[in-house]
């Protein structure tokens, strides 16, 4: 299965939290990185490790794939092919 495909596929429940958890991350951390007041270096240091972290959390959580789910979804396609059209 490639990438494409991963993506594509249907994704658990739990990784669409951690997808959406590693996205909101990134935009709050984004953020303060574009903030225009002088902000200490370590909270700008910290904001780009924590972009970097959501960024991974949620590139992995999306390519997870509910392997339960794709194969009702290609039952339903094979079926969907042998019935006649009409």
């Amino acid at each position: 299965m490639n990438i494409a495909k991963r993506a594509k596929a249907p994704t658990p429940k739990f990784f669409k939290i951690l997808r959406t958890i590693g996205l909101a991350l990134l935009g709050i951390s984004g953020s303060v990185m574009a903030a225009p007041v002088a902000l200490p270096s370590a909270v700008v240091t910290a904001a780009g490790y924590i972009a970097v972290a959501g960024g991974v959390m949620s590139a992995v959580s999306q390519v997870t794939v509910d392997d339960s789910a794709k194969k009702e979804a290609e039952e339903e396609n094979t079926t969907q092919e042998d019935k006649p059209d009409g």
